[in-house]
């Protein structure tokens, strides 16, 4: 290997810089010259790469986002795209790329390799939804910033003794309102992987109220509904006020926590490993607190299992409480 590149791609996560300080950091102390990709694969078809040295990663582990900016590409999808891509890569003499994104992104780097360009993925996607990896990048700091948002609604909630829906991102995973919903105390976690009937919402208030709780948390993972839907729904039945809010790309922003940090930067660092020697078409992530690597393809046929147990020990404990 003696030329890499690193992109991001999908949505951005909190921890992306990270791994791209990583990548860069580990390939020139390796002597491996790293090249930025601008724009996901985008920028792969068009050649917006530029060479990175070590300033070109200073300062940055802690901010949110990326720097190498994001962006979907359907033209990618296609036959014709992916022969772009692969033809901008041998012009620029690349060996080997590290792609930092979600399944959509490691399908594409399937694809790379396929075509001859190793590629090395690493989970950035604040969902958790991969379930060859326990956590994904940027996963920690969405759930303290909806953690956060939390104990600030529930200031208001407690004062004005109304039910208050805060609906969190999480399209086909419900481990955002799920983690966030425990550390908070929410009373109600509504998540796509377990049913919870608007009866049965309604009648496990009315039991709070009657327990002398006025004021209730219900986190809500947007693959389940509208905060706002719900918001009327509930009120048509009970006779209790309900505000929703709904969190949006706040929950993407702002400073990575400790935990992101950390893991972006393991998961940077064995990339480079593994290009250096000689892997390709592997995804990176954490078990047990070890980073592992696995076949990209055995990675993206994984099923994802519910974490029921963490999903029953937060309704235990939020029925017990006043």
């Amino acid at each position: 290997m003696k030329n890499i590149a690193v992109l991001t791609s999908g949505g951005d996560a909190p921890g992306m810089n990270a791994a791209i300080r990583a990548v860069v950091r580990t390939a020139i102390h390796n002597g491996i010259r790293i090249y930025g990709i601008r724009k996901g694969y985008k920028g792969l078809i068009n050649g917006d790469f530029f060479e990175m040295d070590m300033s070109s990663v200073s300062d940055i582990i802690h901010r949110g986002g990326t720097i190498l900016q994001t962006a979907r590409s359907e033209e990618f999808k296609t036959p014709e795209g992916l022969k772009k891509a692969v033809n901008m890569a041998r012009i620029f003499n690349i060996d080997g790329i590290v792609i930092i994104g979600g399944d959509g992104s490691f399908m594409g780097a399937k694809k790379l390799t396929e075509q001859g360009i190793a590629c090395i993925g690493i989970p950035g996607t604040i969902d958790n939804d991969l379930a060859y990896t326990d956590y994904t990048v940027g996963f920690d700091t969405a759930v303290n910033n909806v953690l956060d948002a939390i104990n600030k609604i529930r200031d208001t909630s407690t004062s004005h003794e109304r039910v208050s829906i805060i609906e969190v991102m999480g399209r086909h995973c419900g481990d955002i309102a799920l983690y966030a919903g425990m550390a908070g105390g929410a009373e109600i976690i509504l998540v796509p992987e377990m049913e919870c009937s608007l009866d049965c919402i309604c009648r496990t208030l009315i039991q709070r109220r009657n327990m002398g709780k006025l004021h209730s948390i219900i986190i809500l993972a947007e693959g389940v509904g509208n905060a706002k839907d719900l918001e009327k729904q509930i009120a048509e039945k009970v006779d209790i006020e309900v505000r929703g809010t709904i969190l949006g790309y706040i929950q993407r922003g702002g400073n990575t926590t400790a935990a992101d940090r950390i893991l972006a930067s393991r998961l940077g660092a064995r990339a480079v490993d593994l290009l250096k020697e000689g892997n390709a078409g592997r995804v990176v992530g954490i078990r047990d607190n070890r980073i592992i690597d696995m076949d990209i393809t055995e990675a993206l046929n994984m099923e994802r299992k519910f974490q029921k147990e963490l999903y029953e020990a937060a309704e235990i404990l939020a029925s017990n409480m006043k």
